[in-house]
């Protein structure tokens, strides 16, 4: 399986549609825990979706479950200490058993991607979730799209 990750923050609807047909993505796995903001733009959960699975002919589903806590968000957003926050994450995965989330909602899919907000991976819940998969799963390649 391939395991495509992309944020859509500082990319116009363009170019992030021309990443994901570039790719062959057959499925978006929502994972942000807010995905109705007006800050989401064009990335809003019900527009997207319909975007999404109308004009694309890609798959959408929301897993909230693969998103952070509003408490650690927060406190990032404080102290911006990565090393705390993958830590915390990676508690709340254990405790939602994760892994077992992350593989369940990318079955039945060859070329899903994991959405989430922030336009760099590097410091983002999406790579840790994919990292999570690879860990989990043979044969995974991740390509984070830019």
């Amino acid at each position: 399986m391939k395991l495509f990750t992309i944020g859509h923050t500082k990319k116009n609807l363009q170019t992030f549609v021309r990443l994901l047909r570039e790719a062959g993505v057959d499925a978006v796995i929502d994972i942000r825990l807010n995905n109705t903001s007006q800050l989401a733009g064009y990335a809003k959960k019900d527009d997207l979706s319909f975007l999404l699975e109308t004009y694309l002919n890609i798959r959408y589903r929301h897993v909230p479950e693969l998103a952070p806590t509003k408490e650690l968000l927060a406190q990032y957003r404080v102290d911006k200490d990565w090393e705390a926050y993958e830590s915390g994450f990676a508690q709340i995965m254990r405790e939602r058993d994760g892994g077992c989330v992350a593989v369940d909602a990318l079955s039945g899919f060859e070329r899903p991607c994991l959405l989430c907000s922030e336009h760099d991976p590097d410091k983002c819940h999406r790579r840790l979730v994919a990292e999570l998969v690879v860990n989990l799963t043979a044969g995974v390649e991740v390509v984070h799209l830019k």
